[in-house]
This record gives C-alpha cells, sequence and structure tokens, in this order.
C-alpha cells in the first residue's frame, strides 16, 4: 500500500517545526501544512468523495496548492491540477474530460480572475457536484455568488485525517497535457510514479534531509515543478519559498534573503536572472549559498550556462522528461562528466532507447531515433483514451515523439522537439488546438499557426490566416478575440493575414515554409 502524502505525512512527523512553505512573511511549518491537509481531506469525505474520484485543483503558487493538493490524495481521490491561466470553456473541457467530481479553485486577482473562469467553468461542466472557491483570507466571504469557500467548509474539520490506504499503482494525479494531435490528454499518473520519481530525484541531487531551501518559480500545476520542488522538496524536510510569478528582480532578491540553495528553473528564467544580476546585488552571497541548479523544459543555451557558472559558481544539471514520464526519465549525472548541451543519462530504474516510426531500434553511436522510455516513470495510460495510449506505448515502452541522438558513452542530446509543438516562456503550445479555436471566428477561412524565435521566451506563437470572402476585420482585432478565448500563454501575439497557405499534393500544411517566412 502506498500514498504519495506519505512525503508530507512522514516530514510533518520528523521534522513538525521546521519551516514547509515561505510566501513573504507567511511562514508554515511541515505540522500546519499536513494539519490544514487533514483538515481538507476531511472535507472531502464529509462531502462524499470516494477514493479514486478526481478533484480538479487551480491555484498559482500559494501555500494552499500543496494544502489542497495532499489533502486530496489523503483523501484518497486523483489530483487533478489545472493551469492557473485557462479560460472558463477550457475548464469546463478539463472538468468533464477527467470526471471531475469536486473542483477547488483560487479566486485570482482582477488581471488573473481564476475564481471567475473556474466558476464558469464548473456551471458548464454539469457532473462536477462541489465548487469551493480559495480566498487569500480563508475567513473571508465568497467573492463570488452562489459560491463556498473553502475556509468556511473546512471549518470544524480536526487537524488530522488518517490517510486512505491506496495501492501503488492506484492513480494519484492527472497531468493535462494536448500532444501534437490536438485536444488535451490526462496523464495517469499513479502513486508508484511520483513518489519513486521524488526520491530518485533526491539521489540525483545528492540531497540531505532538512538542509535544502528551495526557491520555488516553476508553475506547481505542472510536472516539473510539482515532482523536483514540490514532492523531492517535501520528501527531505526541505524549505520551499514560493513566488507565484516568476519576475526576475523579485526571484534574485529572494535568492539573497532567504539564503536559497536550490533552484530549479527553464531555460528563459536562467536568461532573466543573469540579466538581473545588476547593481546592488549580493551576488557573492547567493553564490556561497547555492547548492544546486537544475534546467529542464527546453534546451539550455551553453552560453548561459558558462554563464551562470561564470558568476554563481554553480553548475546548471539538465535533465529530460515528459508529464507522462512523472517526468524526470534522464538527467545529468554529477558522479560523471557533466556535458553541457546534453539532457543526461537515464535516471535509476529508468530505461531509454532510440526508436524508428515502426518502433525498430535505432543502434549506432550519434544516429538520430525518437526517444522511447521504460520503467517506473512511466504513466499508466491516458485517462479514458485506450487508442491514444496504444498510439503511444508498447510492452512498457512510451515513444515520446522527440528525436535525440546518444553519444558512444550513453550520453543522450535533443535535436529535435516533438513535431510543430511551440514552447512559449517554458510553457507547451499546441497549433492545433489554436487553429481549431481560429477557426471557430466568421472571418477565419484557414489557419496555420507556428512557432517562431523569440529573443526572451524562445518561441512565440504566429498565426497566418486566411480571411473569409468580404471579412474587413484587422490583425491586432483577431488577436485581442484570441486573447478572449484562449489562455495568455497560446494566444498568438502575431497574426499575419494571407491569400494562401503552402499545402503539399495531399493538401498537409508545410508549415516548415510558414516558419522560414
Amino acid at each position: 500500500m502506498l500514498n504519495l502524502s506519505v512525503l508530507l505525512e512522514d516530514s510533518a512527523r520528523s521534522h513538525p517545526d521546521r519551516d514547509a512553505v515561505v510566501l513573504g512573511d507567511r511562514r508554515l511549518t511541515y505540522a500546519q501544512v499536513d494539519a490544514a491537509a487533514a483538515q481538507v481531506a476531511g472535507l472531502l469525505v464529509q462531502r462524499g468523495i470516494r477514493p479514486g474520484d478526481k478533484v480538479a485543483l487551480t491555484c498559482p503558487n500559494l501555500p494552499f496548492f500543496p494544502i489542497a493538493y495532499y489533502g486530496i490524495l489523503k483523501a484518497g481521490a486523483v489530483v487533478v491540477p489545472l493551469n492557473v491561466l485557462l479560460k472558463g470553456r477550457e475548464v469546463a473541457y478539463h472538468l468533464r474530460d477527467s470526471d471531475a467530481k469536486a473542483y477547488l479553485c483560487f479566486q485570482g486577482t482582477a488581471e488573473l480572475p481564476m475564481g471567475e473562469a473556474g466558476w464558469a467553468g464548473f456551471q458548464e461542466a454539469d457532473a462536477c457536484e462541489h465548487f469551493f472557491v480559495i480566498t487569500a483570507d480563508p475567513a473571508a466571504a465568497s467573492p463570488i455568488e452562489g459560491a463556498e469557500t473553502l475556509g468556511s467548509a473546512m471549518h470544524g474539520q480536526p487537524p488530522a485525517f488518517a490517510s486512505v490506504q491506496t495501492s501503488a499503482d492506484d492513480p494519484a494525479v492527472i497531468l493535462y497535457t494536448s500532444g501534437t494531435t490536438g485536444q488535451a490528454k490526462g496523464a495517469e499518473l499513479s502513486h508508484a510514479n511520483l513518489v519513486l520519481n521524488a526520491l530518485t530525484c533526491l539521489r540525483l541531487f545528492n540531497t540531505q534531509i532538512g538542509a535544502d531551501r528551495h526557491l520555488l518559480v516553476l508553475p506547481l500545476f505542472h510536472s516539473f515543478g510539482s515532482t523536483v520542488n514540490m514532492n523531492a522538496g517535501f520528501a527531505s524536510a526541505a524549505t520551499l519559498v514560493l513566488l507565484p510569478r516568476f519576475e526576475p528582480q523579485a526571484a534574485v532578491r529572494l535568492l539573497q534573503e532567504e539564503e536559497i540553495t536550490f533552484f530549479a528553473g527553464v531555460p528563459t528564467m536562467y536568461w532573466g536572472l543573469l540579466r538581473a544580476l545588476g547593481e546592488g546585488v549580493d551576488v557573492d552571497r547567493i553564490a556561497a549559498n547555492m547548492r544546486l541548479a537544475v534546467s529542464g523544459g527546453s534546451s539550455l543555451p551553453v552560453e548561459i550556462i558558462r554563464e551562470v557558472q561564470e558568476r554563481l559558481h554553480v553548475q546548471i544539471l539538465e535533465g529530460y522528461g515528459l508529464s507522462e514520464t512523472s517526468p524526470v526519465a534522464t538527467f545529468s549525472d554529477p558522479a560523471r562528466d557533466l556535458r553541457p548541451g546534453s539532457i543526461g543519462v537515464p535516471i535509476w530504474g529508468v530505461e531509454v532507447k532510440l526508436i524508428e516510426p515502426g518502433w525498430e531500434t535505432v543502434e549506432g553511436a550519434d544516429a538520430i531515433g525518437e526517444i522511447a522510455i521504460r520503467g517506473h516513470c512511466v504513466m499508466r495510460g491516458y485517462y479514458n483514451r485506450p487508442d491514444a495510449t496504444a498510439e503511444v506505448m508498447r510492452d512498457g515502452w512510451f515513444r515520446t515523439g522527440d528525436l535525440a541522438r546518444r553519444d558512444k558513452d550513453g550520453f543522450y542530446y535533443i535535436v529535435d522537439r516533438a513535431k510543430d509543438m511551440i514552447i512559449r516562456g517554458g510553457f507547451n503550445v499546441y497549433p492545433r488546438e489554436v487553429e481549431e479555436v481560429l477557426m471557430t471566428h466568421e472571418a477565419v477561412s484557414l489557419a496555420a499557426v507556428v512557432g517562431v524565435p523569440h529573443d526572451s521566451l524562445g518561441e512565440e506563437v504566429k498565426a497566418f490566416v486566411i480571411r473569409t470572402e468580404g471579412a474587413t476585420i484587422t490583425e491586432d482585432e483577431l488577436i485581442g478575440w484570441c486573447r478572449e478565448q484562449m489562455a495568455a500563454y497560446k494566444y498568438p501575439r502575431v497574426v499575419r493575414f494571407v491569400e494562401s497557405l503552402p499545402m503539399t499534393a495531399t493538401g498537409k500544411l508545410l508549415k516548415r515554409e510558414l516558419k522560414a517566412d
């Protein structure tokens, strides 16, 4: 029997008074986080949530996230973390697709009204039975008429809860990933998947229990932040210093003031940090405390690796994985020579190989093939999508859609991303999803979306659009409409109207020609 919530519970027993999460002046100990999570679990069970039920969660990097996350797990339910940027119709899709029985949603701000989008999505998704709005002040009245606050609902629940015993192979979390074929699919990850991935991280990072202080800038609804920072951090009784929104100057200030030892980020975050190390920053103080830096999400330019090592005296270790692999599958091995630009070698208990489109194994040093992964990190499958699962899994192997080469010593190097996927500021954007939304506009006859280079974001979303006959919509008007229909990281910032789109003889769009335009 195994429940992912054990990572919090064991640290709460052994280090009850150690700070678990820090946000500004607010500090919660492991005992306090565990007690609050117990109250969430008690509430959910009281409202009829049973083992295996799905509970959705929308929350930025605030103390409420781990409290709700582990509370859902304690109840034996399955956590469905949702991107905080989703609009109402997108929330409704995820609630329906995951069969969510309850939904916990942070109220948000005027600029990012998560609560309003969540409430709209909940009302549209008829089968979801319970909605709780999470307020910054747990005692505050609900900002949404008709919605119950989590704080008032938890009131009176005991601060202790005997976690439901779940099997190691039972689902613990469903992480949504669109893939290159369109609509979002939920990757079902088991308790064993996530516990083993977190514990393997401790081994990779040479972590000492109770010693690290993480600056948590990666979104916790994403697999990178939830595993590498939260699950691995809680397993080692680390202190997580939260930054709800990554801002380079704020991050540098916290690196100094909170004596951060561990930083994980995507390449654009390292790019931002380096440019924030200006006048008035005690770089030597930051460097003296920094023990480890980790990068993932996309390839990290070697120049950034060099500059970070030169200025902060810390070597960035790179890894690779996907939501479907919990996520870490390969990682730089600190015990071996570090090779900048490499995603490292397979982690403990995991196999990696390169394959042809027909699953044939690619042999030979530096030959290019698609990455396939097998081991304890690989998902159970896509929730309620056996056909989609069968497309990517065979004999325990998961094919990633990413191309790589392997050198003679077994180190892997990414040479291309999954076909057509755009990575904008660390977020995956899937062109087909954006295209399908664009096509719902009456002025759009046909659309093709590609990623184009961007200095700080890595890539920007660009749409090539053929207007319907007689349409007079402007590029700015269409961008504004997209802003209202899609999460902020998805919608195209650049629209170009064209008379035609390049296609093959069979009618497939030649996106490589658009990228070169």
